[in-house]
């Protein structure tokens, strides 16, 4: 205070701070109306960052407000509502209507405040109503006991997500040197092949096999694959079975509704000569015995 202006400059420099810092100080020397801080603290009363609430006190409305056009709901249930404003969007609109400033951390504070949760769609609503259905998954939940007791082997198949072979995006990340480039577009016509992953899952041996095939996801290509796994390894961890139970979906390769898998069905059984059993999820229950 001594030096002046140039008494700011050097004690910054000496003390490696701001030279805000040390004219905050000089002020408050100056100002002695203000109240020394309580015993055991560092700051006087009032001190730190104030808190959104008390610079915008209509900003729970105001907010409100904002979201009032861009808020939807479930008509079923008054307590779900969502958003498809972004944080960042919902800061906009607050300046530009009501002239308050405030950051995406506020935003989200106020989201929260208001009942308001990052959440993404879940698949567990069905879309039709099957009658019977606790009967028909009890009737399948007595052929497992079943099977599990005889010995008999039960498995699950699924074909899973076609891929694509060729120089397209795939999830994940590695180590690697150099960048890692690809197609900027998956177009089906740059693609090499095609890969169709067929799984197979032993439930008393908790093992899962992995088939590939390269042409349609047919119910000939289920067939094969079921063949193959009975024939490498089915066969020699059930040697004592007179049936096999398959659990599967009620679509695609493997539909409970067309014949033709039924019909790709009884040929593998007469081949193999031993009982398949399907139980499709939904509830559909189908035998097929050799001829």
């Amino acid at each position: 205070m001594k030096l002046g202006a140039e008494g700011v400059k050097y004690i910054a420099q000496l003390l490696g701070c701001n030279e805000k810092t040390v004219q905050r100080g000089i002020a408050e020397l100056e100002d002695q109306s203000e109240e020394p801080p309580n015993e055991g603290e560092q700051r006087r009363a009032g001190g730190g960052r104030k808190s959104y609430e008390e610079g915008h006190p209509k900003i729970d409305d105001q907010f409100l407000k904002v979201l009032s056009d861009h808020t939807a709901g479930d008509p079923m249930s008054e307590g779900v509502i969502w958003t498809d404003l972004k944080p960042q969007e919902i800061a906009k609109r607050l300046e530009q209507d009501h002239q308050v400033k405030v950051s995406k951390t506020v935003i989200r504070k106020l989201l929260k405040k208001h009942g308001f949760r990052r959440r993404k769609a879940q698949k567990k609503e069905t879309f039709q109503s099957v009658p019977q259905r606790d009967e028909q998954f009890s009737r399948i939940e007595a052929l497992l006991a079943e099977y599990r007791a005889t010995g008999n082997p039960i498995i699950s198949f699924d074909t899973k997500k076609k891929e694509y072979l060729g120089n397209f995006y795939r999830d994940g990340r590695l180590y690697t040197q150099e960048v890692l480039k690809v197609y900027d577009h998956d177009f089906t016509s740059l693609a090499d092949g095609m890969i169709i992953p067929h799984g197979i899952y032993d439930l008393q041996h908790n093992q899962g096999y992995l088939h590939l095939g390269t042409s349609k996801d047919t119910s000939q290509f289920a067939c094969d694959c079921i063949r193959d796994w009975w024939l490498n390894y089915g066969r020699f961890a059930f040697p004592t079975a007179t049936s096999i139970l398959g659990l599967c979906d009620g679509g695609g390769s493997n539909s409970a509704l067309h014949y033709i898998f039924k019909e790709d069905l009884q040929k593998l059984v007469d081949e193999l000569g031993i009982e398949i059993r399907i139980a499709h999820f939904p509830p559909f229950l189908l035998q097929v015995q050799p001829n």
